[in-house]
């Protein structure tokens, strides 16, 4: 093997406009960001996304008046937009979960998120391993979990515990305090300290992943983010008006609560982290860590199954029963 070498050149090539070269075929293309939302009924997951991407995406559930029947998610809904913002297209597709935790047996609750999650990791290996398959595959697989947290001041609880171990094994979590204004600044400060003793003691990895290959920049970055996790937020899809000018805020007995001021809540933080700083992050990191974990696995079995003279018929199950996506229902037969 010849040694790599460096050679000065003599004029101008050109080699170095490759960079604009990829934007603008980016740019073309559009970029694909898929966001899945738990946690218990009633914390404003779907009134945190509209005002993060300031655009009405999905519908409250919440009532507005105590005449009101009472409102929830029963089941998981995915609604996708395209996005343009100064030349991007961003196409964003919301997943919304049924509150957890709500039935007076919660045991397995979180089982349908994972299965969904896992169920778009398959759908996308079937894909790539079409024989004709398309030029470019439609990414439906979840690049961010908002993994929604009551302001109680206490602790988390076990049910939370079970769950946020369960998806940081299939999806980058990112945990947020919802309502946070409901609790003091020095309850929050003691709150959020305590979660990240919590998931410390349980082992639970959340995003963003320690890597080799991030640089002096990047490692500062990423430990900033891990020392604000959990976000404590408020959302709001309102304007109020503060010394003359419009915010988007909420007004209580005691005054107005600014959503994007830093001294109110911690929503910008959120909102650099997940479009500003880390959003191609999140998107590689699912291809990368998640997706390749679980195409693996499935591969891996598909051999086995394939030694032991084995093959997985239409509905992804083999010969002795077994599933070859895991335990979910949509294994790869290919």
């Amino acid at each position: 093997m010849s040694e790599l070498q460096q050679v000065a050149l003599n004029s101008y090539v050109g080699f170095d406009t490759i960079t604009s070269q990829i934007e603008k075929k980016l740019l073309k293309r559009g970029f694909q960001l898929n966001v899945i939302l738990v946690g218990e009924t009633g914390l404003g997951k779907s009134t945190l996304v509209n005002t993060l991407f300031a655009s009405h995406l999905i519908d409250s559930k919440g009532r507005h008046s105590a005449e009101d029947a009472s409102r929830q998610t029963v089941e998981i809904q995915a609604v996708s937009h395209e996005m343009i913002e100064n030349g991007v297209k961003l196409r964003l597709t919301i997943v919304d979960t049924p509150g957890y935790g709500d039935q007076v047996n919660n045991d397995n609750c979180w089982e349908p998120i994972i299965k969904y999650i896992k169920d778009q990791h398959a759908i996308y290996l079937r894909k790539e391993l079409t024989a004709t398959r398309e030029r470019y595959v439609q990414d439906t697989r979840i690049h961010c979990c908002l993994f929604f947290i009551a302001p109680t001041g206490h602790a988390l609880k076990p049910i939370d515990i079970l769950v946020l171990k369960r998806l940081s094994e299939v999806v980058n979590v990112v945990p947020v305090i919802a309502k946070s204004d409901s609790m003091t600044l020095e309850e929050r400060v003691a709150f959020k300290e305590r979660i990240r003793q919590e998931l410390v003691h349980h082992d639970i990895q959340l995003y963003p992943y320690e890597s080799d290959e991030d640089d002096e920049g990047e490692r500062e970055l990423n430990q900033r983010v891990k020392e604000t996790v959990p976000f404590a937020i408020v959302g709001s899809e309102k304007n109020v008006v503060i010394d003359g000018k419009e915010v988007r805020g909420r007004r209580n007995r005691w005054g107005v609560i600014n959503v994007e001021d830093e001294n109110h809540c911690e929503f910008v933080h959120l909102r650099d982290f997940l479009t500003r700083t880390h959003l191609q992050d999140l998107i590689e990191t699912t291809a990368h860590i998640h997706y390749e974990a679980f195409r693996t696995k499935q591969l891996l079995a598909l051999k086995e199954a394939q030694q032991r003279g084995a093959a997985p018929n239409s509905g992804g199950q083999y010969a002795n029963g077994s599933s070859s996506s895991g335990g979910g229902a949509n294994g790869v037969a290919v």
